[in-house]
């Protein structure tokens, strides 16, 4: 399923919805905390990304496994392999930083929310999450950028 699309790898395809939507996942989020004023704009967008951004980057994960299991079945060997599995690790990171910045963006808007069935929680709750979803965002910045980065030193790192 996740091996190709239209005769193409499906992973080189998938990465590039994750290298955008992560890290605008992220920056919507840091926004929705820092930005009050503004959460009735981005709550929309909030909620597409965050529910679009985990999915792309655990497509990207399995599509990666794929391509992986292909390379190794053809006899690919030595330093590269390394690389592959580190951008591997790399990614699979990613993901799981992903997931729950979305899961903590998603509650943030529910308690923020002001809707008449959503209880009123306590202070500390849109506290938590409000830091949660800034180290979340951050982290998840990280990761994306180091995936990405140990990903294209893999595919073009010796081509120039």
């Amino acid at each position: 399923m996740f091996k190709e699309i239209m005769g193409l790898p499906a992973h080189v395809l998938v990465v590039h919805a994750v290298v955008v939507l992560v890290p605008l996942l992220a920056l919507v989020s840091i926004a929705y905390v820092v930005l009050p004023r503004f959460r009735s704009r981005l709550d929309w967008a909030l909620v597409l990304l965050a529910v679009t951004a985990p999915v792309t980057a655990w497509v990207a994960v399995q599509s990666g496994e794929e391509l992986t299991n292909v390379f190794i079945a053809r006899g690919l060997q030595g330093p590269i392999v390394d690389q592959i599995s580190e951008h591997s690790r790399y990614g699979e990171l990613t993901f799981w930083y992903v997931l729950p910045l979305a899961i903590a963006a998603a509650g943030l808007l529910v308690v923020t929310s002001g809707h008449p069935r959503v209880p009123t929680p306590p202070r500390w709750v849109n506290h938590v999450l409000s830091v949660a979803v800034v180290v979340l965002a951050v982290v998840s910045l990280v990761y994306v950028t180091l995936t990405g980065h140990t990903g294209a030193e893999a595919v073009w790192g010796n081509t120039l």
